[in-house]
């Protein structure tokens, strides 16, 4: 143990950590707040192929890579496609949980700040979502795509008439591409590894994922990064507290007495 930082980490910690049973009921509450509102953009299936059709136009126009290639990458073998389709249906949300119940057990000052993060990019998404319904390319006939899922599996959508447990018009901005890049980012300050950088392969990964299989269009994660990037610069991520400060020059270069290490670690 290093004498000089890790007891003043340890303590900030615990003084920093907000309650379990409030961040559970804060996070389930967001969640449901964000299903609901999506549910209430369902509906507007012709103003949602309408502006599919201006987003592909758009990507045409500014001559952005083809959807198309990615998928083709794909579809060389029914492994690749398959694993893309098992990473869309089962990493998104697993992966931001566990973020987040890391943050809070290790990094709790970093745990508030991701949260925040989130609950602002996740807000915006619904108003975009509320304002601007989008077709999945996969639903656009224009766009050459495939659905994936619903041909090599698995799927987490049932069909757009009868699935009232999701909205399909909530394309952008992409939610995987945002989340993911967050998770990213927050345990590249979080941690101080050199292989720290590496947490950018999922994000990119997702990215990959989310065009190939036709759930998404490149504008969609486009504008997910923005707003990300938008919040991130409202919202400050913490910064390193100093592990000595007000201790007098002796002491950091001392350890601490035996007799005050056990008084310590009693008092919390």
């Amino acid at each position: 143990m290093n004498a000089r930082t890790e007891p003043a980490e340890a303590e900030t910690r615990a003084i920093t950590r907000p309650p379990l049973v409030r961040e559970l009921l804060l996070v389930a509450g967001l969640f449901l707040v964000y299903k609901f509102g999506r549910q209430l953009a369902t509906g507007h299936t012709g103003e949602a192929f309408r502006n599919a059709h201006r987003v592909w136009d758009l990507e045409r126009a500014v001559h952005l890579p083809g959807e198309g290639d990615v998928q083709n990458l794909l579809l060389h073998g029914d492994s690749f496609v398959h694993i893309a389709n098992t990473y869309y249906a089962t990493i998104h949300f697993p992966a931001t949980a566990a973020f987040l119940v890391w943050l809070y057990l290790r990094r709790p000052a970093h745990y508030v700040w991701a949260r925040r993060v989130l609950a602002a990019v996740t807000g915006a998404a619904l108003v975009v979502h509320l304002v601007f319904p989008l077709a999945p390319p996969r639903m656009l006939a224009a766009t050459g795509l495939v659905d994936t899922a619903r041909i090599y599996g698995p799927s987490v959508y049932g069909p757009p008439q009868t699935d009232h447990l999701s909205n399909q018009f909530a394309a952008m901005p992409s939610l995987h591409f945002g989340w993911a890049l967050m998770v990213a980012i927050g345990l590249i300050v979080a941690t101080r590894s050199r292989l720290r950088w590496l947490w950018l392969l999922h994000p990119l990964l997702t990215l990959t994922v989310i065009v190939g299989t036709a759930n998404h269009y490149w504008l969609d994660a486009i504008v997910a990064a923005a707003m990300l990037g938008i919040a991130l610069a409202v919202i400050r991520p913490p910064r390193p507290s100093a592990p000595t400060a007000g201790r007098p020059r002796e002491s950091q270069e001392t350890p601490a007495p035996v007799e005050e290490n056990v008084l310590v670690g009693a008092g919390r």
